[in-house]
C-alpha cells in the first residue's frame, strides 16, 4: 500500500464517495480516503492517472512528500480564498439586482441573479449535473435540482441566495475540519527534522532518519534531542511535554535516558543513540495518533450508513410533498413544487456528518498535547462511558519503591549492623528499602561468611562467629516473647511486609516495609468521582492487610488481594459484566487483564511495552491526568449527542414547516447552514478553556 498527501479535502460525505469510486477501479479495493488527517492509502496496482481524475473532480489534489511542506497547505489556502472571493462578488452582485429589481422591469435583474447564482455555485452544479447523467444522488445532486427548480419557476431571488449560501455553508464547513486538522498537524510537528551527529571529534548536520543505534549526538541548548537515547555526557534540565505533557522540566545527567523530541532547556548534552527514529517512542506516538484520527467510533459509523440511505430518501419525500397535496386535496401545483424543492435542501446531511469527526479529532488532539495518548476515536467514546476503573497496586496506585515505614528495635548494637551486613550486596528491592534505613546510621559493615538463601524463609549468615537470619517469619524456629509476638502482629494487622533480624534464639529487630502510596492518588480517586465515576476497584497479589491499608487511605470502593494474573483476568470478566470497566496498569504484568476490560489503560512514561499493550497509554508515570483524560471523553460523547440533536432537530423543525406551506427556500438553507456552524463551533470548543 502506498501512503498519500492530500489537499483540497473539504467533505466528509465527498472524500466517501470518492473512496467509494477509486475501490471500483481495476486493483482499486482496499483503498481509503483519510478525511479526518487529508490521506490516500492507495493499492500498489491501481492507476494514479485514474485515481487523480476522480480526486480534481471535487477539487482535491495528491502532494508530493517533498513538497509538503514546503507548500504550507498552499493549495488549501489559494483554493478558500478563491471561495471567498467569488462568494464576496457573487453577494454583491446579488443585493445589486434586488435594489435593480426594484427600480426597472427588465431581464438585467435575471441576468445579475444567474450571474451570481452560477459565481457563488458553479462546482456544486458541475458536479451536479455529472451526478444526475450518472444517477447518482449526493448533496451537489440535491442542490442542482433544487436550484434549477427555483430558476424554472421563476424564484430567481430566493434561488440565488439558496447557492449563495450553499456557498458559505460549504466553506465553513472546510474551515471547521481545517481549524481541527490544524491543531493535530501542530501537534505532529514535535519531530525534530535534524541532528548534530559527532564523528571523530567533528560535528556534522544529518537527517534524523539516518542515525543508528550507537551513534552519539550533540544536543545544544534549545535543540530537541532526536531520538531516544542515553545521555553520555552534559548535565541539563529538559522539557518533556512531547512525550508525557508534563510542563515542568526534568533534570537529565549522565547514564540516564531521553526521549526523541524533548527539549534541552540549558547546557549542552551528548547523547548516545539508543533506538533508530522510526523506532522511538516519540515515532511510535505520533504513529498512533495520525492513525487514531481515521478510526471510526460506533457512533460515526452508524452516520455513514444512515447518510448513504438518507439522501435518496429526501428525494423522495420531496417528491411525495410534490405530488400528492396537489392530487389529494386540490392543492397549488407551483405552491407544492416550491414546498418540494424546499425538503430537498432541507435534506442536505452537511451537518448531521459533520457531527461527531470534528469533535473525535479535538478530543484525541486535546488528549495528546496532555500527554494522554487515545489510539482511536472508539476508546475516546469508550472512555466516556465507562463507570468502573480497575487499579493494579503497584507502580500504579503506590510508587513501585518499597521503603521501611515502622519498626521495632530490641538490640540496636547489633541489629541494624547485622541487617546492612547481610543485605548490602541484595538487589531484592526490599533489601534496597532496608539498605536505605540501615544507612541512615551510619554503621560499619562486617563481611559474612557462609551465606546462604533459605526459599521461603530468608537469607543466613555467619558473622564474627555466630549465626544470624534476616528473613520473614517463617526463619523464626523459636518461642517469641509476648512482647515481639504482640508487636509482628500488629505490623501483620497494619499491612505492612516483615523483614526479622534475628539469631538462633533472639529477635534483634524487626523492620515495617511497605510501598509507599502516590501522594496525588487519593486526590485523582476523588476527581474520578467527580467526573462520574462510580466504582474504584483495586487488583493486587498482596496480602488482604495490605491491600485493605491501601484501599482505605486512596479511598476505593473495593479491592481484591492475593490474585495471581489469571485472577486478575477473571474478576476484571466478573466486573465486566455489571458495567463499562477500565484497567489500569503498566502495561507489562497487567497485559491479560488490560486486554480483558472493556479498555485498557496503560501507564509508562513512553515505554514501549505500555504503548503497544493498552487502547489509552497516560505517557507519564502517574495518574495524574486520568481524571482529565475521563472528563474530555464525557465532553466529547456530550458533544457528538448535542450536535446529532441539533443536525435532526433543526431539519425536522424546517420540515414540519411544510405541513401549513411555511417552508421556503432560504429558511430550508439556513437551517442547514445554521446547523454546519453550531456543530462546528461547538466541536472545536472541545480545543478550548479547562475540562472540569
Amino acid at each position: 500500500m502506498n501512503e498519500y498527501r492530500l489537499q483540497g479535502l473539504s467533505c466528509g460525505n465527498c472524500a466517501r464517495e470518492m473512496e467509494e469510486a477509486i475501490n471500483k477501479l481495476e486493483n482499486g479495493e482496499g483503498s481509503r480516503i483519510l478525511y479526518n488527517s487529508s490521506k490516500l492509502i492507495l493499492t500498489n496496482e491501481v492507476d494514479l492517472q485514474k485515481v487523480e481524475k476522480i480526486l480534481s473532480a471535487d477539487g482535491a489534489i495528491i502532494v508530493k512528500e517533498g513538497d509538503y511542506d514546503s507548500m504550507d497547505h498552499t493549495h488549501s489556502h489559494d483554493r478558500t480564498d478563491r471561495m471567498k472571493i467569488l462568494l464576496g462578488l457573487s453577494t454583491i452582485i446579488f443585493l445589486a439586482a434586488i435594489y435593480v429589481d426594484t427600480q426597472v422591469q427588465t431581464n438585467i435583474p435575471v441576468i445579475m441573479y444567474l450571474t451570481a447564482a452560477a459565481l457563488s455555485g458553479y462546482p456544486t452544479f458541475i458536479k451536479g449535473a455529472k451526478n444526475l447523467v450518472q444517477l447518482k444522488f449526493n448533496i451537489d445532486t440535491l442542490m442542482t435540482i433544487a436550484l434549477i427548480g427555483a430558476f424554472s419557476i421563476g424564484e430567481w431571488k430566493e434561488g440565488t441566495l439558496v447557492a449563495i449560501l450553499f456557498g458559505v455553508n460549504e466553506l465553513l464547513e472546510g474551515l471547521g475540519m481545517a481549524k481541527a486538522r490544524k491543531s493535530m498537524e501542530e501537534l505532529l510537528k514535535v519531530a525534530p527534522k535534524e541532528a548534530i551527529l559527532l564523528e571523530n571529534g567533528h560535528e556534522r548536520i544529518v537527517p534524523i532518519e539516518t542515525l543508528r543505534k550507537g551513534d552519539v549526538v550533540l544536543v545544544k541548548s534549545g535543540q530537541k534531542i532526536p531520538s531516544d537515547g542515553i545521555v553520555v555526557s552534559g548535565r541539563s534540565s529538559v522539557n518533556e511535554a512531547a512525550i508525557t505533557g508534563e510542563a515542568m522540566p526534568v533534570e537529565k545527567e549522565k547514564n540516564e535516558k531521553v526521549f526523541g523530541g524533548s527539549i534541552n532547556n540549558e547546557g549542552v548534552l551528548k547523547v548516545s543513540i539508543t533506538k533508530e527514529y522510526k523506532d522511538s517512542s516519540l515515532a511510535k506516538i505520533l504513529h498512533l495518533v495520525e492513525e487514531a484520527q481515521e478510526t471510526k467510533t460506533p457512533t460515526e459509523q452508524f452516520i455513514n450508513r444512515f447518510a448513504k440511505y438518507y439522501t435518496p430518501l429526501i428525494m423522495v419525500v420531496s417528491l411525495l410533498v410534490m405530488v400528492i397535496p396537489p392530487l389529494i386535496i386540490g392543492g397549488d401545483w407551483g405552491i407544492w413544487f416550491y414546498q418540494g424543492l424546499a425538503v430537498l435542501i432541507v435534506g442536505c446531511p452537511c451537518a448531521l456528518i459533520l457531527s461527531s469527526p470534528i469533535a473525535i479529532v479535538s478530543g484525541i488532539a486535546r488528549n495528546a498535547k496532555n500527554g494522554i495518548l487515545v489510539k482511536g476515536g472508539v476508546f475516546l467514546e469508550q472512555l466516556g462511558k465507562i463507570n468502573t476503573v480497575a487499579f493494579d497496586k503497584t507502580g500504579t496506585l503506590t510508587k513501585g519503591h518499597p521503603y521501611v515505614e515502622k519498626m521495632f528495635v530490641y538490640d540496636e548494637k547489633r541489629f541494624f549492623s547485622i541487617a546492612g551486613s547481610i543485605e548490602k550486596n541484595s538487589t531484592h528491592p526490599i533489601a534496597k528499602a532496608v539498605m536505605e534505613k540501615v544507612n541512615e546510621q551510619g554503621i560499619l559493615f562486617i563481611e559474612p561468611d557462609d551465606i546462604r538463601t533459605i526459599s521461603g524463609q530468608g537469607v543466613t549468615a555467619v558473622i564474627n562467629g555466630k549465626e544470624y537470619t534476616v528473613g520473614n517469619e517463617q526463619s523464626l524456629h523459636f518461642p517469641l516473647p509476648d512482647d515481639v509476638a504482640a508487636n509482628i502482629q500488629l505490623l501483620k494487622d497494619e499491612g505492612y511486609t516483615l523483614v526479622i533480624v534475628s539469631d538462633k534464639v533472639t529477635v534483634l529487630g524487626v523492620f515495617g516495609v511497605t510501598d509507599e502510596i502516590r501522594q496525588e492518588s487519593k486526590e485523582i480517586i476523588n476527581q474520578l468521582y467527580s467526573a462520574g465515576i462510580n466504582n474504584t476497584v483495586m487488583l493486587t497479589g498482596d496480602h488482604d492487610k495490605t491491600a485493605e491499608k491501601v484501599a482505605k487511605q486512596v479511598g476505593l470502593t473495593h479491592y481484591y488481594a492475593s490474585l495471581l494474573p489469571e485472577d486478575k483476568v477473571a474478576k476484571v470478566k466478573e466486573l465486566t459484566k455489571r458495567g463499562k470497566v477500565a484497567m489500569v496498569g503498566d502495561g507489562i504484568n497487567d497485559a491479560p487483564a488490560l486486554a480483558t476490560a472493556d479498555l485498557g489503560i496503560a501507564m509508562g512514561k513512553g515505554t514501549d511495552s505500555a504503548i503497544e499493550t493498552a487502547d489509552i497509554v497516560l505517557m507519564q508515570d502517574h495518574l495524574g491526568k486520568l481524571p482529565s483524560a475521563v472528563k474530555i471523553s464525557k465532553r466529547v460523547n456530550n458533544i457528538i449527542k448535542l450536535n446529532l440533536s441539533l443536525a435532526l432537530g433543526l431539519k425536522l423543525i424546517a420540515l414540519l414547516l411544510t405541513i401549513p406551506g411555511w417552508l421556503t427556500l432560504w429558511i430550508a438553507i439556513l437551517s442547514d447552514m445554521g446547523a454546519t456552524i453550531l456543530v462546528t463551533l461547538i466541536s472545536l470548543t472541545i480545543m478550548i478553556g479547562e475540562t472540569k
